[in-house]
């Protein structure tokens, strides 16, 4: 019988060996929920697992797209669905895990479907676009509440607020308001991995040394000559410290310390999401999870 779950911690708190182990016992594949180890190219910074260290697991949510393309939680949706296809075909389980909570959260409660934009209305927006702040002050007037939430330059997002609006004649939010969202999962057992404070902290900087000794400044440096500082994905932890140090805004030991406070921060951030969006939570330290779980299972 097919199964799912997922498993949350904060980054540097070892789920991503623990799924690999409880897929191989459970005969699993494996969707990460990791919002920088979907883009190409990006290795070291994301810290995503290496064929080697996959062990032969199927893994989604890893190398989706480059860095330049754009990905978001409707790409996630699709990967996701990408995933279980290819578990019940190959007679798997499947393992959510990963510390973007955003993504798993919105598999559980669901996101309103968008409506199919036809050909004409891409060929009308891309037309509108070409005045990108003339079209959002439009969009603002009309849908205040929804476009306040965009920023003025965010041409990915007005452009899909626009399709919405010349395809449906609604605005965004008279549009969401009569598509409402349909989670993809429900009573999925989700297992949260517990890490003492200053135990993360000091995983943190030593997976910091890792990346480092690793060539993240030298893959850095290849990112920023093929893609340039542009793609929002260039702002990740890791990513942007490496800019300073490259621009001699800070030293290499400045360049180490940052990355980790940041890190530490990201790891606060997520235990403060994870604890606030999901429920009926099961908790408990690395060492104590594996059993957890294949107890359930």
């Amino acid at each position: 019988m097919y199964k799912e779950l997922a498993i949350i911690a904060p980054t540097a708190s070892g789920k991503t060996a623990l799924s690999i182990d409880i897929a191989h016992k459970m005969d699993a594949i494996i969707l990460s929920l990791d919002s920088l180890a979907v883009y190409k190219k990006i290795d070291i910074a994301s810290a995503k697992p290496s064929l080697a260290e996959r062990d032969g697991i199927a893994h989604f949510g890893i190398d989706c797209v480059y860095p330049n393309e754009t990905f978001d939680v409707i790409e996630f949706y699709e990967e996701y669905t990408r995933a279980k296809e290819y578990a019940l075909k190959n007679q798997k389980n499947l393992i959510i895990v990963g510390g973007t909570g955003f993504y798993l959260k919105a598999l559980t409660d669901g996101l309103s479907k968008t409506p199919k934009i036809s050909a004409s209305t891409k060929e009308l927006v891309q037309n509108e676009l070409r005045d990108l702040s003339k079209l959002y002050d439009k969009l603002l007037k009309m849908d205040e509440n929804y476009m306040r939430k965009i920023a003025s330059n965010d041409k990915y997002r007005i452009e899909k607020a626009s399709q919405i609006y010349f395809e449906t004649n609604l605005t965004p939010s008279e549009y969401f308001v009569q598509n409402q969202p349909e989670p993809l999962l429900e009573n999925l057992p989700i297992y949260e991995i517990q890490t003492d404070p200053e135990i993360l902290r000091n995983r943190i900087k030593q997976r910091t040394k890792i990346m480092l000794s690793d060539g993240l400044i030298d893959e850095v440096i290849s990112l920023e000559k093929e893609y340039t500082r542009a793609p929002n994905c260039m702002n990740s932890i890791g990513i942007s410290e490496t800019f300073d140090y490259l621009d001699s805004k800070i030293d290499r030991i400045e360049l180490e310390n940052l990355i980790s406070i940041h890190t530490a921060q990201l790891a606060k951030r997520q235990r403060t999401f994870n604890k606030s969006q999901f429920n009926n939570v099961k908790k408990a330290e690395l060492k104590e999870m594996k059993e957890i779980i294949l107890a359930d299972y």
